[in-house]
């Protein structure tokens, strides 16, 4: 049988599949992760139904998105609702927000109480209206508060490892990352994840992968490495360029789940399958749809299904003319209607494998609290906010 051309982007196509042994499960405490590959947190998306469809296509690890501490503690039903999970969901991850080490302490507690399997710290949400407020990717830069959250976190959960996820720093002029792997380390996080951008990129220009392999040389826990992994090849390059001991994928697996079964075929030393068509995809778009409404309830879990019928169908034929429609459809036939006007039998566009959803190019000059950085060996944790459902609503994801 003639092998077939490889699909990937020109940068990939000579990289080859991991060899045996080359690389070794990703150890977080008593969890096991092979391939060594974990599902950004993405406020908005990770929620229990997309973790099911990913875990479907391939193992590894599969975090919620980001829970605000406050918000869960003080019971708000929509934040206990995003923490969810089922019983099929072995191991159950979660990541928490929060800038007070007294209530990140008392919510690890609870997590870990409810049988939670890991526990992650976002460090680098850079909304402006959290950074402002002295949190989010705001955190680092105070290195004894930051000790202070992950001390409270790590004593709470207990047997439960605990990670952190940062960013580089606020911007090229104050970085904060290595900072933070030192306190990550000392403070006992089991490991520590790395956006290599910092908060004004946002998430325009390339990842700055020398600094994942910075970040690995200068402490012994593991690294995590998240930027750029777009296809299963560059993760093992990632892996491979900078000594870290996973990758964190966060876009890169938005319009296509099956990215996990890809990486699972090359980390175990083969070609990844066959990309899928229109017909193919339209399958797990239903999937999907039906994972959302058993859920949320059918009217929010398809109106939630909306932007995910654009992410899904972008960069095929005709799937623009359709874009309204998409954006209004509510009900599943209403939706399997639509996209039976394509031609199902096309194949995945080329192009649309680096293609990002809903992020820019823009910049950002990251807003701190007035003389914020007059006081950087301060461990006192911000004032809290009243408006707590603005707050939650902000977060989303560094």
């Amino acid at each position: 049988m003639p092998i077939l051309p490889r699909f990937a982007s020109a940068i990939n196509l000579t990289v080859p599949p991991a060899r045996a042994g080359e690389f070794r499960p990703l150890g977080l405490g008593p969890l096991s992760v092979w391939p060594p590959i974990v599902l950004a947190p993405m406020a908005g998306v990770t929620n229990y139904p997309f973790r099911t469809l990913c875990r479907a296509f391939g193992a590894g690890l599969y975090v919620s998105e980001m829970i605000t501490a406050r918000g869960f503690l003080a019971g708000n039903q929509r934040t206990h609702l995003l923490a969810g999970s089922r019983a099929d969901e072995r191991p159950r991850s979660v990541q928490i927000y929060g800038s007070d080490p007294e209530v990140v302490g008392e919510m690890a507690r609870r997590l870990a109480a409810e049988g939670v399997h890991h526990i992650d710290i976002n460090f680098g949400c850079p909304a402006p209206k959290i950074t402002r407020h002295g949190g989010g990717s705001a955190i680092p830069v105070k290195p004894r508060l930051m000790a202070r959250l992950v001390r409270a976190a790590v004593r709470g959960a207990g047997s439960v490892p605990v990670t952190v996820k940062v960013r580089k720093g606020i911007d090229d002029a104050l970085l904060t990352y290595l900072d933070a792997g030192r306190v990550a380390e000392e403070e006992g996080a089991a490991a520590i994840g790395l956006h290599a951008r910092t908060a004004a990129q946002l998430y325009a220009g390339e990842a700055d992968w020398p600094a994942i392999a910075k970040l690995k040389a200068a402490v012994r826990i593991p690294v995590l490495g998240n930027g750029d992994v777009w296809e299963c090849w560059d993760a093992l390059r990632m892996l491979r360029a900078t000594g870290c001991d996973g990758a964190i994928v966060g876009r890169g697996c938005l319009r296509r789940p099956w990215l996990f079964a890809e990486l699972v075929a090359v980390f175990d030393g083969r070609e990844p399958p066959l990309q899928p068509r229109l017909g193919d995809i339209v399958a797990v778009m239903r999937e999907h749809a039906e994972l959302l409404m058993a859920f949320f309830g059918p009217t929010p879990g398809m109106r939630q299904m909306r932007k995910w019928c654009l992410w899904y169908t972008s960069g095929f034929h005709g799937a623009a003319q359709l874009r309204p429609n998409l954006l209004r459809i509510e009900s599943l036939d209403e939706m399997l209607g639509l996209l039976g006007r394509l031609d199902l039998e096309e194949p995945f566009p080329l192009d649309a494998l680096r293609r990002s959803r809903a992020k820019d190019a823009r910049r950002q000059e990251v807003r701190l609290p007035h003389g914020y950085l007059d006081a950087r060996d301060d461990d006192s944790p911000p004032p809290p906010v009243d408006d707590l459902a603005g707050w939650d609503a902000a977060l989303s994801g560094g």
